[in-house]
């Protein structure tokens, strides 16, 4: 995708041996890139959220594989270092399905081959993301594009906090059918959730749809059911960070609240997301580990000052505890089909065995 006219992915090699990636936690503001060195780097990168988004996490972590092994390509190396980037984030699946590919890949070969074969298949995570996501758009675009002939004017599209570009390698998940279907000539304009806590909707998501001269609204997270009960939001499509085999969806906190509000005025809600969210060894999406993150995100929020100054203000009183979930799970019932690149089925174990067939044993 573009940003000021220049194409950008949000991770990729260097020359030198470093990888390059966009600093997401300096949006909107500033636009700046971050080299990481190490496997310090990454870990950090990840943990602090400068990359987020369930597929991007997937890519970093097998970089910051590579990047770990290029001193000591050891067994007990290749297992420090995983556990290390394992724990930076729980509840994406993809971060510990990318680990695992790498090390699967590498462990029988020499040693002295280890690091280099690690770089090759992060790069081929990279591109197969790519590829996945500019099939789901494709797909997802036929779902607009058919919606567009029903309503006969714009299609509005509500999502909920940032399953674009800058969650993925390129395209996005949630947001590549809304560019498919821009880029085709269809007329879409979308509801963007601001998306508390961090704010990724209000920051990241309206930062790359007007970027790419895509028509959106930000509004607060809980104006989507008023929205919707006013026939102002014609499908809600959201991303997953973990959908199990059943078709449970794990996402962004509020994501749920969301669904309910689609399913009681009967509001088309599609989960966007590749065959690498998917975690086939669970059914019950409630068995799902439920990242905790640092109570600061709710009682701070970061914004420009009329003077120009980026700062970070307290906005809830001294001495008031706060929790911070990072997600939560809708049910399969509640979803009307998951986009993925294979093609578009029922959230349920049947409807991803139509599509993914070789997973039936």
């Amino acid at each position: 995708m573009k940003v000021s006219g220049t194409a950008y992915r949000t991770i990729w090699p260097l020359p030198s041996g470093a990888v390059r990636v966009i600093d997401q936690s300096r949006l909107p503001f500033e636009f700046v890139t971050l080299d990481l060195m190490g496997l310090e780097d990454a870990a950090h990168a990840i943990r602090s959220m400068v990359v987020r988004g369930a597929p991007l996490i997937g890519a970093t972590a097998a970089y910051g594989l590579a990047l770990a092994l290029r001193a000591d390509a050891s067994d007990e190396r290749i297992a420090e270092a995983a556990r290390m980037l394992r724990a930076t984030r729980p509840t994406a699946v993809n971060l510990a399905w990318a680990l695992e590919r790498v090390r699967q890949v590498i462990a029988p070969r020499p040693v002295s081959e280890r690091a280099r074969a690690a770089f090759v298949e992060a790069g081929r995570i990279c591109e197969e993301d790519v590829a996945q996501c500019r099939a789901i758009g494709a797909h997802g675009a036929k779902i607009i594009g058919e919606l567009a002939g029903k309503v006969r004017r714009r299609v509005n599209v509500l999502t909920h906090c940032n399953a674009g570009w800058l969650a993925c390698v390129d395209w996005g998940t949630a947001l590549a059918p809304v560019y498919a279907a821009h880029d085709a000539g269809i007329e879409v304009h979308v509801w963007v959730d601001e998306t508390r806590p961090r704010n990724q909707g209000a920051s990241l998501t309206a930062f790359e749809l007007g970027a790419h001269g895509v028509p959106h609204t930000v509004i607060v997270d809980n104006l989507g059911g008023h929205l919707m009960q006013h026939g102002e939001v014609d499908l809600a499509i959201v991303g997953s960070d973990r959908t199990t085999a059943a078709g449970d969806v794990c996402n962004k906190v509020g994501t749920y609240l969301k669904a309910l509000a689609a399913h009681d005025n009967g509001v088309p809600f599609y989960a966007a997301l590749p065959v690498s969210t998917i975690d086939w060894s669970l059914e019950d999406g409630r068995a799902i580990e439920i990242e905790a993150r640092d109570a600061e995100e709710v009682t701070h929020l970061t914004g420009r000052t009329g003077s120009g100054a980026i700062e970070r203000v307290r906005v809830v009183p001294e001495g008031s505890a706060a929790l911070n979930l990072a997600f939560d799970v809708t049910p399969g019932r509640l979803v009307t089909g998951l986009i993925t690149e294979r093609g578009v089925c029922a959230a349920s174990r049947p409807g991803l065995l139509q599509l993914y067939p070789e997973r039936a044993a």
